[in-house]
């Protein structure tokens, strides 16, 4: 399962369509305060079964995938 943790910034938006771009399957979650709840400084944030990654290794991530 994998989850984008996103309020739409920039950077969101980068690493969504990098995603869609990708062909891989994500949910979507606005949710802020669920966010603070798992300790998040900062969005986006990815989730890929229990590894939580930051924009640079979400990224480094995608592009290992192709």
């Amino acid at each position: 399962m994998i989850v984008l943790y996103t309020v739409d910034c920039p950077k969101c938006k980068v690493l969504e369509k990098k995603l869609e771009s990708n062909g891989i399957e994500f949910e979507k979650c606005y949710d802020v305060d669920k966010m603070l709840e798992l300790g998040f400084k900062q969005s986006p944030q990815l989730q890929v079964n229990d590894k939580i990654m930051n924009f640079n290794e979400a990224i480094k991530w995608i592009n290992e995938r192709g």
